[in-house]
């Protein structure tokens, strides 16, 4: 017998008037699961319902029961709020509701509710000191509410459905539920997990700190080829606490010698200069064994084993083309400012910590023809040339460098350049030259001298937090000079990075609404965005102040206050209000500058910066155009991303000069690194530069622009990247600050060399525990081509000179040619005689079809072809070697090999989700810089070992001579250093 369905829930809904509280809970019952066909009709009862759910004299389950079923109604009427409040009264009911088929999206509806309630209430709680929510203020939420999400917790673990467990708890600020997790699980992945959903995730400053203080003690104790030292690293560099962190690196020591050392290292790539400072010196002082290990710590945290590692790999790895610097030098006019500044930006950009200054010996007349500002910019890019080399940068400025007093003899714009070059060679190591630096600045009253000490102690001292170099800068401002006071603006805020400090902060402010020098005022308000670095929401209130000021120049710094303040977070508030400035800031300078500040938000998300600025891209506003140009360059730097090639090259061809001076930029930006296999892009945009720098009819911003870029694709000899991201996931700081100063080079040319901060040496350096580079093989599991340096310049060929035809008189011409005929004429007769025609005669006469052929293209006997040569599908490198950030994934070290690396040199896992399926295809996610600095692990320490050919600073072996103890005098042999070109003077000054 088949059931009639039903058509009404009349019936049911009868026995609720009934007496009998058996056929009303039987009537409930039978309710319940009709809801979702007969809810409109059930509504006219709902009087009745919520008195059945009133009534004492019920059962607690029927009256839950009854609460679901009011609960489900409203759902259906789309009243939220009351259907959530309902079923928070349905207790367990609830609870197996949730288990029924067929009611999901009621129950997700009900606990999305439910779980927004929750956090809302846990969110305006006040906030104790660890940044967590006061117990007492939570302690007044609705138990009701707190069952169901208690439930929803139980559930979730139940199911072991962790990561949605987590990502709740964190939104709830409940610990204790993350907490409970790992006791029950013991894994570290989700640790990994809960660190990258606090970084991915707008949350406060404050509980992020909260959560990563609260999550580090439950990481495992590091130990060899473990996943998770990344994770280590980050939370440690990212709260910056000496207390936490000295003791963690005194706990590997002795025992996980090698372990400490990779922490130090990957330290020191993301850590502030101040943090930095004091964990080297709360570091214990030991005798012994001991010593040699905390001193070997030391030199490592304080960067000096770093630097000259990748100096030592840039200078032995320089493949800079010389041609193209020749080509540009022939097709750029030297006597013309903006060319010769072009020049000198490429030269430093291509050589960038190669220490190679043959180009400038080479064309010291070039050289000399710089004046002014011009030759303020060329000295400095010898900064940018010897970046690193801290021992001798300043013997090696010497002949440029300022005297004792004023009225030296050389030009106070070499001096002052040197003084900024000597800041590039330390950068983010100021203590080396900070007393130097700040004696020259107080020393002179010429502007161009402060300009060049200024920058230079700012980009040496950055986030050292100096009270004394502050207070010198504060000084040289107050004396309203226009150039000097504009490099002071900077440096003050580059000085006390990340700061937020509230004294500077009045005293910049204050002195940028009374002075009327726009270029005070502009070094003051990056000044400022320099100082809320990082900040996130505790920048806010300086943000809106400087957003609402009607000077646009200061409006301009809130946007890069933005930019700095959220750097790498995405966070959605922050670029929403880039984008609404961008489209509605009556500036075109602000407007610019906000689209170009998306790159600072977004730069771990490559992949989605394309689509946010397509539409930006095809403004009408040019300035908006030029900021997508470098928001691009930016985000995208080192990927060789197709989609952000594909939106810049048509804007090569765009009508405004400057616009196309932005998207030769970006280009160089985003080709860095990218061979012809893994970006054919490369290979049209090197001949684009070549085409457009040669082209004398070009607008000279736009051959300034294919200058620049020309010098990016090939930077640092070839072996450098720009990467805004460490490799450990976290920020780059001094990337970050590099690309902001080098955004400024719209107003300040020379402020283009601070890009040189974001060059990160695409190197995999291996090191034993004596800190020496031993000889050993890796395999690149991708064919060569795909990660191959570019193929050389081919010089011009030769023209072959013509023969110019010897003049013949007419009479002579015609009687040779009667003399030719008559001869001819007998031979035929003659032939004719002697050898009649036949059939294969033609032969001698007639080329076959197989003769016309060249002799290439004869077709050969099948024994005779030559086959193509296959490409192999990987490759064995050494160490000290190149590998780009893409090729990371490729790289493996031989099972059998001795030495293995102490942690994983690829990407970690979070920066990874979304691999490219084959060699050579676009980073959808960003990707560190190279291998970097990694510890081995020695397989086999009993057996003699072979090192890398070095110098003896870097561990290699000393010259043979120097091992003669009869001669003292041979310990002193260095390796030879190339002298200095002769300071360069011009006639005249202007």
């Amino acid at each position: 017998m088949v059931q009639r369905p039903l058509t009404s829930a009349a019936g049911v809904l009868a026995l609720l008037s009934e007496s009998d509280n058996t056929l009303r809970q039987h009537a409930l019952a039978a309710l319940n699961p009709l809801v979702p066909q007969f809810w409109a009709e059930i509504s006219e009862n709902l009087t009745e319902i919520e008195a059945l759910y009133e009534a004492n004299d019920l059962p607690k389950e029927a009256r839950q029961l009854a609460a679901l079923i009011i609960s489900k109604v409203y759902y259906y009427l789309e009243e939220y709020d009351e259907a959530l409040s309902f079923a928070l009264s349905a207790g367990t009911t609830f609870e197996r509701e949730a288990r029924t088929i067929g009611s999901e999206e009621y129950v997700e509806t009900v606990v999305s509710r439910a779980v927004d309630r929750y956090i809302s209430a846990r969110s305006n709680a006040a906030v104790g000191p660890d940044g967590l929510p006061d117990p007492k203020d939570v302690s007044n939420i609705d138990p009701k509410l707190q069952e169901i999400i208690e439930g929803i917790f139980r559930r979730a673990i139940h199911d072991k459905e962790y990561t949605q467990a987590i990502g709740i708890a964190l939104e709830c600020r409940r610990l204790d539920v993350i907490q409970h997790i790992h006791k029950i699980t013991n894994d570290t992945d989700l640790l990994v997990y809960v660190m990258d959903a606090v970084f991915e995730t707008s949350f406060t400053l404050s509980y992020r700190l909260a959560v990563l203080r609260f999550i580090f003690p439950l990481f495992p104790p590091l130990e060899n080829e473990c996943d998770h030292i990344h994770a280590v690293t980050r939370i440690l560099v990212t709260l910056s606490d000496p207390s936490l962190t000295t003791p963690y690196l005194c706990n590997l020591i002795p025992n996980k010698l090698l372990l400490a050392y990779q922490v130090a290292f990957d330290l020191f790539e993301s850590g502030g200069q101040e943090f930095l400072q004091m964990v080297m010196q709360q570091l214990p002082q030991k005798e012994g064994s001991e010593e040699v290990m905390y001193n070997n710590l030391r030199t490592i945290i304080s960067g000096e084993s770093s630097t000259k590692l990748n100096c030592e790999f840039l200078k032995r790895s320089n493949s800079v083309d010389m041609l193209i610097l020749k080509h540009t030098k022939e097709s750029l006019e030297p006597r013309s400012s903006i060319y010769h500044t072009a020049l000198s930006l490429q030269n430093a950009y291509m050589h960038s910590g190669t220490g190679s200054d043959l180009f400038l010996r080479e064309n010291l007349e070039w050289l000399g023809k710089a004046s002014n500002w011009s030759k303020f910019t060329a000295t400095a890019a010898l900064g940018s040339i010897h970046k690193g080399n801290l021992e001798k940068g300043k013997s090696l400025l010497q002949p440029y460098l300022p005297g004792d007093s004023a009225g030296g003899t050389g030009s106070v714009y070499s001096e002052g350049g040197a003084l900024y070059a000597l800041g590039l060679i330390n950068i983010g190591r100021g203590t080396h030259v900070e007393g130097y630096m700040r004696e020259k600045l107080k020393a002179f009253q010429d502007e161009v001298l402060q300009h060049g000490a200024a920058l230079g102690l700012g980009v040496s001292g950055i986030g050292s937090q100096s009270d004394s170099a502050y207070e010198d800068l504060r000084n040289v401002l107050f004396s309203d000079s226009a150039v000097a006071g504009e490099a002071c603006g900077y440096a003050m805020g580059l000085v006390m990075l990340g700061s937020g400090s509230e004294r500077a902060l009045d005293e910049m402010m204050q002195y940028a609404h009374e002075t009327q020098h726009e270029k005070i005022i502009r070094g003051l308000s990056i000044g400022i965005a320099f100082m809320f670095y990082g900040r996130q929401e505790q920048a806010n209130k300086v943000i809106d102040q400087l957003l609402a000021d009607k000077d646009h120049i200061l409006r301009y710094g809130g946007v890069y206050t933005i930019a700095l303040a959220y750097a790498g977070t995405a966070d959605n508030q922050a670029v929403r209000r880039l984008l609404h400035v961008a489209v509605s800031d009556t500036s075109d300078d602000v407007r610019r500058a906000a689209v170009t500040a998306l790159a600072f938000l977004l730069f771990k998300i490559p992949s989605q910066v394309p689509r946010l600025v397509q539409l930006l891209s095809e403004s009408y506003n040019p300035h908006v155009r030029c900021g997508a140009t470098l928001a691009l360059g930016i985000a995208c730097a080192g990927t060789g991303l197709q989609d952000a090639v594909e939106i810049l090259e048509p804007m090569t061809k765009d009508p405004v000069d400057f616009v196309r001076q932005g998207a030769l930029v970006a280009l160089g930006m985003v080709l860095v690194q990218q061979s012809e296999g893994s970006a054919p892009a490369s290979t049209t945009t090197r001949a684009l530069y070549s085409k457009i720098i040669g082209d004398k009819h070009e607008d000279p911003m736009a051959r300034f622009g294919a200058a620049l870029g020309q010098g990016l694709i090939d930077a640092g000899g070839r072996n450098v990247t720009i990467s805004l991201q460490s490799r450990a996931g976290g920020q780059n700081m001094n990337a970050i600050i590099g690309m902001v100063l080098f955004c400024q080079f719209w107003y300040w040319y020379p402020l283009a060399h601070c890009v040189a901060l974001a060059f990160e040496s695409t190197a995999i350096i291996g090191l034993n525990q004596d800190l020496k580079a031993p000889v050993l093989q890796i395999v690149s599991n991708a064919k060569p081509s795909l990660f191959a340096y570019p193929a050389p310049t081919k010089p011009p060929a030769k023209e072959a000179v013509e023969k110019v035809a010897t003049a013949v008189l007419s009479t002579t011409a015609k009687a040779k040619q009667r003399a030719k005929e008559k001869k001819e004429k007998g031979e035929a007769l003659e032939g004719d005689a002697k050898s009649p025609k036949t059939p294969g005669a033609m032969e001698d006469i007639v080329m076959t079809e197989e003769a016309k052929k060249p002799d290439e293209e004869v077709e050969k006997p099948a024994g005779e072809k030559e086959k193509k040569r296959k490409e192999p599908t990987s490759e064995i490198l050494e160490n000290f070697t190149r590998v780009t950030p893409a090729q990371l994934v490729h790289i493996t070290f031989p099972p059998d090999s001795r030495f293995q690396p102490v942690r994983s040199f690829a990407p970690p896992a979070p920066l990874a989700k979304t691999r490219p399926k084959a060699a050579g295809k676009n980073l959808t996610e960003r990707y560190a810089g190279g291998g970097g600095i990694i510890m081995l692990i020695d397989r086999r320490p009993g057996e003699e070992t072979t090192f890398v050919d070095l110098p003896p600073e870097l561990g290699g072996e000393p010259p043979a001579a120097a091992m003669n103890v009869d001669e003292p005098a041979a310990m002193a042999v260095d390796v030879e250093e190339a002298e200095m070109p002769p300071p360069f003077e011009y006639p005249f000054e202007s």
